[in-house]
């Protein structure tokens, strides 16, 4: 078994690394100050082929699967989870149409993700319907030869700077629960009747405008389905599931620069005539968080591997969800952890601890809370597809 990166993925690492260190790191706070989209990192990740890490070279992107853009959000995310989240919308609305999308799709919408021509948004949650997928009420009416969406969508990242839309919905019923009556489509901004409506004042992960996508008689062709009628709910789980290690590398690397943060700061302050760094029950809850963040990597990596292999169905939720569920309640503790250590400093703007710690809450939030995630882990269990013997 060998734990080693290829040659590839290890200088993508060293790469990101410095990139991010460079000329993340000195704009992670304006970028959270001034709640602006950061359209210099945008071109930043375009000009270095990030834009295209998940991409296949088919489509113009470089094929490195969710592996690779984990390890690069990982090093971003260090600094800026903002950054990494622009990053993640490479695979999150492109994720369903790789999955089951026509080769029209994947050249008109996959193709131009990868280049930085067009940006992509999931639609998926609703104002009265976030973990319950089926309590949407989001309806695509047949119409001719295609479809007629009404509905409402919230908490969309990046809504406000997307030119497409994968949107998920129910097929006529909006008070069905019935799987097969679902379907997934792509949405082009511009299509008439389709609007932004109010965008969130955040807690945290400022600067990526997250919000509402209004769609009211919205007619788009049968071209725009994804996958096959009734298939909707299938392909939006599995795009999810095969995320859930790209937000983990959220979640990883928040909790190394939070650390790595702490260490510094304890290294050089002292009380009691000693640096913080010397006292014993500190010393303890940094080495906790270190062996936990080895221990999320772990998981991650091999939920990315599993994904890159095509794992993401039912059978193999389970451990994708563990990886997503680990690594981001420990960017939560993590956080915390080194908002302690700094003690009063830390909750003040003039150091990153505070940013961390709003920015971690989120993770255990999106796509699949916490809860979620551990239902799915235990069902898994029930059903002996986590299994020892």
């Amino acid at each position: 078994m060998d734990f080693e990166l290829s040659p590839e993925l290890k200088e993508l690492q060293e790469t990101v690394r410095r990139l991010a260190r460079e000329r993340i790191e000195p704009r992670a706070r304006e970028i959270d100050e001034a709640n602006e989209y950061p359209q210099d990192v945008f071109a930043l990740f375009r000009d270095a082929g990030l834009l295209g890490l998940v991409i296949p070279e088919e489509y113009g992107g470089s094929g490195g699967g969710i592996l690779a853009l984990s390890i690069a959000i990982e090093e971003v995310s260090k600094y800026s989870n903002t950054a990494a989240l622009m990053l993640l919308l490479t695979r999150l609305p492109t994720g369903p149409i790789l999955i089951a999308g026509s080769e029209e799709q994947k050249r008109s919408y996959v193709a131009t993700v990868a280049t930085g021509e067009t940006r992509g948004a999931f639609a998926l949650s609703e104002p009265h319907a976030g973990s319950d997928v089926m309590g949407q009420r989001t309806v695509a009416r047949r119409d001719g030869d295609g479809y007629v969406i009404s509905g409402q969508k919230c908490w969309i990242s990046g809504v406000v700077q997307a030119d497409w839309y994968t949107v998920f919905c129910k097929l006529e019923d909006p008070k069905t629960r019935d799987h097969g009556q679902t379907v997934s489509l792509v949405v082009p901004r511009d299509t008439p009747g389709l609007s932004v409506g109010n965008t969130d004042r955040k807690m945290g992960v400022r600067g990526l405008d997250t919000g509402e996508l209004i769609l009211d008689g919205v007619h788009v062709p049968a071209s725009s389905r994804i996958g096959d009628e009734g298939d909707g709910f299938r392909i939006t789980m599995e795009g999810l599931n095969s995320m859930r290690p790209i937000v983990a590398a959220r979640g990883i690397g928040l909790a190394e620069g939070a650390l790595m943060y702490a260490v510094r700061y304890a290294k050089e302050r002292e009380a009691f005539g000693k640096a913080l760094g010397d006292f014993q029950g500190l010393q303890w809850m940094m080495a906790e968080v270190a062996a936990e963040i080895e221990a999320a990597r772990l998981l991650t990596y091999r939920a990315a591997w599993m994904s890159d292999r095509g794992e993401y169905g039912k059978r193999h939720a389970a451990f994708l969800s563990m990886a997503k569920y680990y690594a981001t309640e420990l960017a939560v503790k993590a956080s915390n952890v080194a908002l302690q250590i700094l003690g009063a400093a830390g909750y003040m703007k003039d150091h990153m601890t505070e940013l961390y710690y709003r920015d971690a809450r989120q993770l255990t939030i999106v796509e699949g809370t916490t809860q979620i995630q551990k239902g799915i882990i235990a069902r898994g269990l029930l059903e002996e597809d986590v299994w020892w013997d």
